[in-house]
């Protein structure tokens, strides 16, 4: 009976959260910053996800999630600007030759193709980001603690200050960025809209993630996590298992970062520079280390948080004619950092700790506080 009312309770919230997306989606005049927000927050939530995964799960401290969604990002969008609009992006030094020629093949290949290229595109994107974090992760993963934090940190500068040189401005377009990237397209012919596929992209992804937290292996990560020495004794292979967890890690970052070029249309490079990796990083401890569940909450909150619920204290207040000196542009970050501080200081482990998501848990906190209710009267 408890499982069959979890399952219940599950796919109720799941078809509320369907339904308002899709009323969202008809009804986007006045609810753009709305939509704006649970789309980034979905991306962010799924990067948050990729590093909670090495970070909280295998117990590796890296830092270099920022500088994988630059991969992606780039890769995306270089294979998604259409033909026609080349010359307006790389309007400085011209297009590299083989691009030009890469889209016209696109351009002229059959519609089918054409409407599942940009999944391709992500999936390509994620794929070389791997493929790198394969080679780089054989040497960074001998690192371990502060010093792999480092290690990785300084990567994501490298990636970054290498899409940024003139040398590349043929293909990356340097320092100038990239623009006129095509938005998210619709799936299955339409019937789930442009809007909502953000949405389902990252739920797959993330559903994966747990299933692999879930499996063997996810379970070879957590004793990692624990005690590499017990582990190994145990038969685990530790560097194989470290590996596999990094390249994951980077995949789904890297494909994170595909989808935020869609969302923000144009990237640069400072676009990915650290303080984005403190941003991941900070909602993760917020969420909890070792909690997916906890790094989903923390995106959302984290992100209207900083974009929408306080951008109040940015604006100037008058009171009978006084203004009031703080209200102005910067103290919003100020009154976030204060909150943050609590939350902190409240929840030593983060929101979620390193629990997850649990009905059982919801319910039984429900029927306390009527206990006490009842208690009181």
């Amino acid at each position: 009976m408890r499982i069959k009312r979890n399952s219940l309770l599950t796919i109720i919230s799941v078809l509320l959260l369907v339904g308002l997306l899709y009323w969202l989606n008809y009804h986007k005049a006045g609810n753009g910053m709305l939509i704006s927000i649970l789309q980034k927050s979905a991306i962010l939530a799924l990067v948050a996800v990729s590093m909670n995964l090495l970070n909280g799960f295998t117990g590796l401290f890296s830092l270099g999630q920022a500088g994988f969604m630059s991969i992606g990002a780039y890769t995306t969008a270089i294979l998604l600007i259409p033909v026609k609009n080349l010359d307006g992006v790389y309007y400085m030094n011209g297009v590299h030759p083989a691009i030009r020629g890469l889209k016209i093949f696109i351009a002229e290949s059959p519609v089918w193709f054409q409407e599942i290229f940009p999944y391709i595109a992500l999936l390509i994107g994620a794929l070389f980001a791997a493929f790198l974090a394969a080679l780089v992760g054989m040497a960074v993963l001998r690192l371990k603690s502060d010093y792999l934090a480092i290690a990785t940190l300084g990567l994501s500068e490298i990636v970054r200050a290498i899409f940024s040189s003139p040398q590349l401005d043929q293909v990356t377009n340097g320092s100038y960025g990239l623009n006129k990237i095509p938005a998210f397209p619709a799936m299955f012919g339409g019937l789930i809209p442009s809007m909502v596929t953000p949405f389902v992209l990252v739920t797959i992804c993330i559903a994966f993630m747990m299933l692999l937290i879930k499996s063997s292996y996810g379970r070879a990560f957590k004793a990692i996590r624990e005690d590499e020495i017990a582990a190994e004794a145990m038969g685990i292979n530790i560097f194989k298992h470290e590996e596999m967890s990094f390249v994951v890690s980077s995949f789904f970052s890297a494909l994170a970062g595909g989808l935020l070029a869609m969302y923000m249309r144009s990237i640069e490079a400072k676009t990915f520079s650290i303080p984005l990796t403190y941003d991941i990083l900070l909602i993760v401890v917020i969420g909890g280390i070792g909690s997916v569940t906890g790094s989903i909450l923390s995106a959302f909150l984290v992100t209207a948080s900083k974009e929408w619920w306080l951008r109040f204290f940015d604006q100037p207040l008058n009171l009978f004619g006084w203004q009031v000196p703080l209200f102005r542009t910067g103290f919003r970050m100020i009154i976030f950092s204060i909150l943050l501080m609590v939350v902190v200081l409240v929840y030593r482990r983060g929101l979620m700790g390193s629990n997850e998501f649990s009905w059982d848990r919801i319910l039984a906190f429900f029927k306390r506080r009527g206990k006490k209710q009842g208690g009181a009267k």
